[in-house]
């Protein structure tokens, strides 16, 4: 795209360095003055013939005239300060444009444009709501379900980083994880005093990446090491906005998934249970020695790709919530006004809520539900953590059961939701009795007083991490 602010600054630098006058430079090449004046502002984008003749005129090529590098200093501050005058922001203030005139100096457009900036700052942070974080959610759940949650390009960028470092197949261990950093330039280390609002920090500079010496019992420290480095690979900066946060983490995400289940092994192995009829989560799991969440998600982007089967996933808080949702099987998840289906309530009748009342929390939990999109078989587990007990379950629709272990399940529920006499209304008997004797004191989430991270979307502390590097980057020689 042509940048007609640059450009005008540039045909105007250059009229003046010939002395060359509104006048002149019209009459050469064949516009009013006034439509010069017009150009030089970056107010009208010029035609590749009008480019051509300025070019002829200034005696330089067209591409010399297209450098998207300003002319000089005074010129990038000028079109920086055009620029914010010209945005969304500065509309929204209600304040006479400032004339860019040679008596307001460098410093002063300087003062203007760290003020534009730090009101920019202000306003992404307070637009980073809830809200927002919804739909930005909502509108990436329905770009996965769209290509089955399956990325082509990852899984091939995986195999090429497997092949790098000689992983055949099968586990994924720690020493072939840090194999993978060295192939990639940089050194593990594990520290204690990691700032408390990050989950990595990689030193590009040094070529390190600092990790957590101390995790939790839940967590495999081989995510953190591949989340980082799938950072580093898809070459993901700062993101702009909640949007283009939540894909970095989806990406980075899968590609750890998939450094750590390899496309073709677990293919291998689900294409064979196809076969037999005894799909299980468990059984990836098992394979390639990760987390029942982590064999889930990576089932999810298997399964419609190369077996056909659509599928559905959810991740509920023992107090029924919603932490994370999946589907391209048609099942109707809560969802809100804004059509976001995290921080949402499952019903109490389908298994992802049926699995925290059953005792056996060795065996996975199978149940066929009647909801009403169709009836839905599902396989749940229990799954502890700092933040309380989840369960995780994978389903799908019931004709596509029959691929499954734990398809004979005799466990089956009934769920009206959302109509909410099916479990969110009180039966009339019961509601007769104690309605007007009762006063639950609520439990107030913490969330309601800090709904966003003060410290902008992603909710890092920058200080604390450039600290953190200042205390931990090598002597220089």
């Amino acid at each position: 795209m042509l940048d007609s602010l640059t450009i005008g600054r540039r045909i105007r630098q250059l009229r003046t360095e010939r002395g060359l006058t509104l006048d002149a430079l019209g009459t050469a090449i064949g516009r009013a003055p006034s439509q010069v004046s017009v150009i030089e502002n970056g107010k009208r984008e010029l035609k590749l013939g009008e480019l051509q003749r300025f070019a002829t005129v200034f005696d330089i090529s067209v591409d010399q005239l297209l450098s998207a590098e300003p002319p000089s200093r005074r010129a990038a501050l000028e079109i920086a300060l055009e620029r914010a005058q010209r945005g969304p922001l500065f509309a929204t203030l209600s304040l006479p444009p400032l004339p860019v005139r040679k008596s307001l100096s460098d410093e002063a457009i300087e003062t203007i444009l760290g003020l534009h900036r730090e009101l920019e700052r202000v306003h992404n942070e307070r637009a980073a709501t809830p809200e927002e974080a919804r739909r930005a959610n909502t509108s990436l759940r329905k770009a996965m379900r769209e290509r089955h949650n399956y990325f082509a390009d990852l899984e091939q960028t995986a195999a090429a980083l497997h092949a790098a470092v000689g992983h055949t197949g099968g586990p994924l261990s720690q020493r072939v994880a840090s194999d993978l950093a060295s192939h990639l330039g940089f050194t593990l280390h594990y520290v204690g005093d990691l700032p408390g609002s990050t989950r990595s920090v990689t030193d590009l500079r040094n070529g390190r990446i600092y990790v957590p010496l101390g995790q939790s019992p839940d967590a495999d420290p081989r995510s953190v090491v591949l989340q980082a480095l799938s950072s580093h690979v898809l070459q993901l900066g700062e993101p702009h906005d909640y949007a283009e946060f939540l894909q970095q983490r989806v990406q980075t995400n899968y590609l750890a998934a998939a450094l750590l289940i390899p496309e073709k092994g677990a293919v291998d192995i689900l294409s064979a249970a196809k076969d037999a009829r005894e799909l299980s989560v468990e059984d990836l799991r098992d394979a390639f020695g990760v987390s029942y969440e982590t064999a889930a998600h990576r089932f999810t982007n298997l399964a419609t790709q190369h077996l056909g089967i659509p599928v559905h996933f959810l991740k509920v808080h023992e107090s029924g919530t919603i932490s994370k949702a999946y589907e391209n099987d048609s099942v109707m998840f809560p969802t809100d006004a804004l059509g976001a289906v995290e921080g949402q309530t499952v019903c109490r009748f389908w298994s992802a809520r049926r699995v925290f009342d059953v005792e056996d929390r060795f065996s996975p939990y199978h149940q066929f539900t009647d909801k009403p999109a169709g009836t839905y078989w599902c396989t749940s587990r229990i799954q502890p953590s700092a933040r309380g007990q989840f369960s995780v379950s994978v389903g799908t629709a019931f004709a596509h059961a029959k691929w499954f272990r734990g398809r004979d399940t005799p466990h089956r529920f009934h769920s009206g939701c959302p109509d909410e006499s099916c479990c969110r209304r009180p039966p009339t008997a019961l509601a007769t009795r104690w309605s007007g004797h009762a006063y639950p004191s609520a439990r107030l989430n913490s969330s309601l007083h800090a709904a966003m991270p003060t410290s902008g979307f992603t909710g890092v502390d920058s200080t604390e991490v450039f600290e953190f590097l200042e205390r931990h980057a090598p002597a220089a020689p």
